[in-house]
């Protein structure tokens, strides 16, 4: 990979390269380098990071979207959300105090929380009957809750966020659930040597130029890959892999096309299915931006590129899921081998 000056250079041009084609199965294997135990002790670090209590609720646009209730349970803990007459984000535990009636099914009226089975009105997210609502943020791209309950460590007033590109970006959100713990969601992002045997549809000669060293300014996993367009076309880029506390990973573009772009990956524990397992919700939120004069058309045609985006990540998730679910099976029946 050339330096970020020269990227930034080549950036003015067309960002498309026309890659090797390298089969599948003649690519340089890479289990030589995914140490077992490089990973783990990635995991360890990240695990050790506070994160203030602070969990995902979903993405900002899903929460009061049609004025109605959003609901999640959260490590156990049921949570409704909404907006008020303002627009600004609300939350509370979500059975409501006078006979436990589901808080996700009732309605929003004039931003007021109206309990659908006898109209208990909880005005404003102010406390009532032991009813008390649930500190939120709400960062623009995605909507938080926090519970110290669950958490358990010395609360923050807001979640730790990774640095975001300052203007003009186009974001999107996608979410599913898998039947995982959060820590294997993240075992999956700190694992970059993956990335072109998992994905060969999207990815195409990966490597990983530098690894966390134990430091602050330095624990990052630091990748040359090439995402593929079409056919041989691809665009180079560097990223690092950071996770900034226990249940985020952010793929941060450095180098080539869309330097400052994120990709943030939140595991949130949800609790445990009807089988027993336990199930984490995986929101992941792509913020893309560029400096190129055409990329005020990506931003005007945003609503109509986040489906693109979703279906993307959606097609990735498939494949990672199954390994952080393959991961979880193994953990959980003492078969792993890390």
């Amino acid at each position: 990979m050339t330096d970020a000056g020269g990227a930034r250079r080549r950036g003015r041009g067309l960002p498309l390269r026309a890659g090797r084609r390298v089969r599948w199965e003649r690519q340089a294997p890479t289990w030589r380098e995914a140490r077992p135990a490089l990973i783990a002790d990635a995991l360890k670090r990240a695990a050790a990071m506070p994160s203030g209590n602070w969990y995902v609720l979903g993405a900002s646009r899903a929460v009061g979207a049609g004025g109605r209730p959003f609901g999640r349970t959260i490590a156990g803990t049921e949570v409704v959300a909404w907006r008020d007459a303002s627009g600004a984000l609300r939350a509370g535990p979500g059975a409501c105090p006078h006979l436990g009636a589901p808080l996700r099914d009732s309605r929003v009226v004039c931003g007021v929380l109206v309990c659908h089975w006898h109209g208990l009105a909880l005005r404003g997210g102010e406390p009532f009957a032991g009813w008390e609502p649930l500190p939120v943020h709400d960062d623009g791209v995605l909507a938080w809750v926090r519970l110290d309950a669950v958490g358990g460590e010395p609360p923050l007033d807001r979640p730790v966020l990774p640095p975001r590109p300052e203007h003009g970006a186009v974001d999107a959100v996608f979410e599913t659930v898998g039947r995982c713990e959060p820590e294997d969601v993240v075992a999956n992002r700190l694992d970059p040597w993956h990335g072109s045997w998992f994905h060969p549809y999207s990815f195409t000669d990966l490597t990983v130029v530098g690894i966390p060293d134990g430091r602050a300014d330095r624990d990052a996993f630091t990748v040359d890959v090439s995402f593929k367009v079409a056919g041989r076309l691809v665009v180079p880029v560097r990223a690092e892999f950071t996770a900034p506390e226990p249940r985020t990973v952010v793929m941060h573009i450095t180098e080539g096309e869309g330097v400052s772009s994120v990709v943030e990956t939140h595991a949130t524990p949800l609790g445990a299915g009807a089988d027993g397992r336990p199930r984490t919700a995986v929101t992941e939120a792509v913020v893309a931006a560029s400096d190129r004069r055409g990329f005020a058309a990506a931003r005007a045609l945003a609503p109509a590129l986040r489906p693109l985006i979703r279906w993307t990540a959606g097609r990735l998730w498939r494949d990672d899921l199954a390994y952080a679910e393959r991961r979880y099976r193994l953990r959980s029946t003492g078969r792993f081998p890390g």
